[in-house]
């Protein structure tokens, strides 16, 4: 790890949130994320299972989590699972975790090497009467590759078919999505880090950069400060590919006049920040694109002003569309007559701002967490509305993450620049 090493009561609170969910007599098991091959004989780098890693912090492959608390035996309520050091495959690959390292690291007791697992899970497994593991059941999943955890299910099943299954991601949608305090202060650390090379990047940009070389001083940033990279693929975006909602070619020039849409967060300590901000090439709006980016601010700002305990995202993003619709009419961009005649499954003000306007954001940039229940106190999420235009070839997005408090929310980003002026002045300097 490139980051200073995370308290183990941010794991340890975890596992104790997790496990008074669960049913009586019922073992838990999770297990980490496969190694996937790329060509030749190499690996794409490793990245571990968020639930995992969020009752862990273990980042290294072959590991698993084993949770039992009515175990009869004290020394088996909490088991980690790693992989036992090889001399010979340490001199190729690097150390791994000794048994005091992953002790400091994840505030479990008992670690056994994964070699050990088959003589002792069996047993384990017989005094329980339910089996709960782990699955990928983030909405927004696209890919059905059997995974690590997916063949682990069909192994458990065929082996044990007597005894009763319960998902592990339905406790984890819940308690994922609201952040303790100690979760929320590393979330931080990733957004100061942002920060940090937000301000740098003000004074870096000049018309002719490319995209690319901004994307580079976001790696040399991010790293110099001890985040282990970006939270996801920077968007460096300038002009009419800013409208590309994940655009991350990064190729072409920055040229003058231009708006550059930036979006791009750290990674610390396995949780992540998620900004945007549009600024000019050139280090002044235009009249134009001034009066564009203000109408953005005041969505932004107007959403952060709603999003609180007790709305739903669902009536939140109607609400936020209202604001924008009345937006959009003052800068031309929609008439009345299109407001009228609009589909109601369509509203017109899509055709300018067609993404949803907030996520929950943690360990993953897209975290876990309910889309139809009421928002409540302690989950983060981004606020990040846009506008697109198509005929102005000009793509203008503002986001910050937030904190929801039992009254509103606490803006974790709010000492980032986000007027106009405040970045005129700093790309000024």
């Amino acid at each position: 790890m490139k980051y200073h090493r995370l308290p183990a009561d941010l794991f340890r609170k975890n596992r104790s949130r997790f496990v008074k969910e669960l049913p009586s007599r019922t073992i838990a098991i999770f297990v980490s994320n496969d190694q996937f091959p790329a060509n030749g004989d190499a690996l794409h780098g490793f990245k571990q299972n968020s639930d995992l890693y969020w009752l862990s912090g273990i980042e290294q492959e072959d590991s698993m989590v084993i949770l039992f608390p009515d175990h009869p035996d004290k020394r088996y309520r909490e088991v980690l699972v790693l992989v036992r050091p090889n001399e010979l495959k340490e001199k190729w690959d690097g150390k791994r975790l000794r048994v005091a390292e992953a002790q400091a690291i994840s505030g479990i007791d008992t670690i056994i090497w994964l070699d050990q697992l088959e003589s002792l899970l069996p047993a384990w497994v017989h005094l329980a009467d339910t089996i709960c593991l782990d699955s990928n059941e983030n909405d927004r999943k696209s890919s059905w590759l059997r995974t690590s955890e997916y063949r682990f299910i069909d192994e458990m099943q065929a082996r044990y078919p007597l005894h009763q299954y319960y998902r592990a991601a339905r406790i984890m949608n819940q308690l994922r999505a609201l952040k303790t305090p100690e979760e929320v202060a590393v979330i931080q650390q990733a957004i100061d880090i942002t920060d940090t090379t937000f301000r740098r990047l003000l004074s870096f940009i000049r018309p002719g950069v490319m995209e690319y070389e901004i994307e580079a001083e976001i790696w040399h940033s991010f790293l110099s400060q001890r985040a282990t990279g970006p939270a996801y693929g920077s968007i460096i975006a300038s002009g009419d590919r800013a409208r590309t909602l994940h655009y991350v070619s990064n190729n072409q020039p920055c040229l003058a006049g231009e708006l550059l849409l930036m979006d791009f967060g750290a990674e610390y300590g396995g949780y992540c920040a998620d900004l945007t901000r549009t600024i000019p090439v050139s280090g002044k709006f235009s009249k134009r694109q001034r009066s564009i980016y203000n109408a953005c601010l005041h969505v932004h700002n107007y959403a952060k002003s709603i999003l609180r305990p007790g709305i739903t995202i669902v009536d939140y993003t109607d609400k936020v569309g209202e604001e924008a619709t009345q937006q959009f009419l003052k800068l031309g961009l929609l008439r009345k007559s299109d407001i009228k005649n609009e589909d109601p499954q369509n509203r017109a003000y899509r055709k300018y701002l067609y993404h949803g306007i907030s996520h929950h954001l943690g360990i993953d940039v897209h975290d876990l967490g309910t889309k139809t229940e009421p928002i409540k106190a302690g989950m983060v999420f981004t606020i990040e509305p846009g506008i697109y235009i198509e005929e102005e070839k000009m793509g203008v997005r503002i986001e910050n993450n937030v904190w929801i408090t039992r009254n509103g929310n606490k803006d974790l980003m709010k000492n980032i620049p986000i007027t106009a002026d405040d970045i005129e002045a700093l790309m000024k300097k």
